[in-house]
């Protein structure tokens, strides 16, 4: 690769600064860039865990579901299921990993208040009603997750874009053009050296 600088002492100070604030940017974004790893493997982890709990709940909640439809009859279910209230809304905030601005969800409440009747319904019914609304819980847990997977998962990648820019262009760049400039340095003052040495034989 040529270099196409003035090679002056002022040039090789310049340089030299230039290249010791890259390394030192190197380093705090491949120090941010393993952070960010990190927290988003232990994420991914944490979503498996989930995933599998939401499995579960589902398929207890449609067991307690099919017994009470068999025991009540499913069209009172039906009639059951339309007296819930609906979920009114979740209340989201925001916290920052690294500058990485990701979502943290208020649990939603697993407290079951039921708003149907009890002459007709059964435990069954109670137990589907409580599964659901824990699956639901569960179900906005692993949303914020994945929100939170997905932003740092295209945080990591614009920052190891930045670490390759620095590691493989703009570092090794500076460094020739240190070396270029101290060789033609070093070549001036050697010059300088014999023309000296070579006048005062002369006057001698």
């Amino acid at each position: 690769m040529s270099v196409n600088v003035s090679p002056t002492k002022s040039k090789l100070i310049e340089t030299k600064r230039s290249l010791a604030l890259a390394r030192e940017g190197h380093t705090l974004l491949d120090k941010k860039r393993n952070v960010l790893i990190r927290e988003m493997m232990r994420l991914i982890d944490s979503a498996r865990e989930v995933q599998e709990k939401i499995d579960e709940v589902f398929s207890e909640a449609y067991e307690s579901l099919q017994k009470a439809s068999l025991s009540v009859g499913i069209e009172y279910v039906e009639e059951a299921g339309t007296a819930v209230e609906e979920e009114s809304g979740l209340s989201i905030k925001l916290r920052s990993i690294m500058g990485v601005e990701i979502p943290e969800v208020d649990e939603i409440s697993e407290e079951i208040e039921p708003s149907y009747g009890f002459v007709k319904t059964n435990a069954n019914l109670d137990r589907a009603y409580k599964s659901f609304k824990r699956a639901l819980s569960l179900i906005s847990r692993l949303a914020e997750i994945e929100t939170k997977v997905y932003r740092l998962a295209r945080e990591i990648k614009k920052t190891q874009r930045r670490v390759n820019a620095l590691e493989n262009v703009l570092i090794p760049q500076y460094e020739e053009t240190v070396k270029f400039i101290e060789s033609y340095i070093e070549e001036t003052e050697r010059d300088d050296f014999f023309r000296m040495k070579r006048l005062k034989q002369k006057q001698s």
